[in-house]
């Protein structure tokens, strides 16, 4: 032992340090005299939670996670273009619904247009499941002048013909995200923070690119 610190005391017949586990061992011990004597300061002097728990980093809802019906996980919101190529990705905890993000997704990611001009966010059709359905999303959609393909729920007023056709299209994106999770890293998360799972996928979605 260094700096003088004694062993720590023999335990008692109910195995515990006694009533004074700085003097005298209690009975049942060897009689060594000695004892730890006092605490370092601002060590073991006080009690408190860890530093860990004051700073945001590290937080659930900071690295998105949260609890959901597959357990502690991150849900992934992908947006794809009309050949199933990624072009944004969203990461919210999993206790966080579809329709949160359904606009925010909207508003990222460029598509490239057929000929000359720059790229432009807004899309001619959005198709998705019954996630992001809602009246609020399709008034959203009117205005910015996007058509869309959105099964509504039982519980709302069902009006026109629904494309069946394109709905089927949305294979492409199921498609993306089984191959996204041949990449063991996105499959499983194994980092700890929200920004380097991001810069993963981001990563993976850039091969996938490159390969065409």
């Amino acid at each position: 032992m260094v700096d003088g610190v004694q062993p720590v005391l023999a335990l008692a017949g109910r195995r515990d340090l006694g009533s004074d586990p700085g003097g005298r061992p209690a009975a049942g011990g060897r009689g060594r005299g000695g004892g730890l004597g006092c605490p370092l300061r601002r060590r073991d002097g006080g009690s408190g939670a860890p530093a860990r728990r004051w700073c945001k980093g590290g937080a659930p809802e900071t690295e998105a996670l949260g609890k959901s019906q597959g357990g502690f996980s991150t849900k992934v919101h992908l947006k794809a273009e009309g050949q199933g190529k990624p072009l944004t990705v969203l990461l919210p905890p999993g206790q966080q619904h579809e329709s949160t993000v359904f606009e925010p997704l909207m508003h990222r990611g460029a598509i490239r247009r057929p000929g000359r001009g720059r790229p432009r966010v807004r899309p001619c059709r959005a198709s998705g499941d019954k996630g992001y359905t809602g009246r609020r999303h399709r008034a959203a959609l009117r205005r910015r002048g996007i058509r869309q393909t959105i099964p509504k729920l039982s519980t709302e007023d069902r009006s026109g013909p629904f494309d069946r056709a394109t709905y089927r299209r949305r294979h492409l994106v199921e498609n993306l995200i089984a191959r996204c999770k041949q990449y063991r890293a996105l499959a499983t998360r194994y980092d700890k923070r929200a920004d380097s799972f991001r810069t993963v996928w981001v990563m993976v979605m850039t091969i996938l690119w490159l390969q065409g």
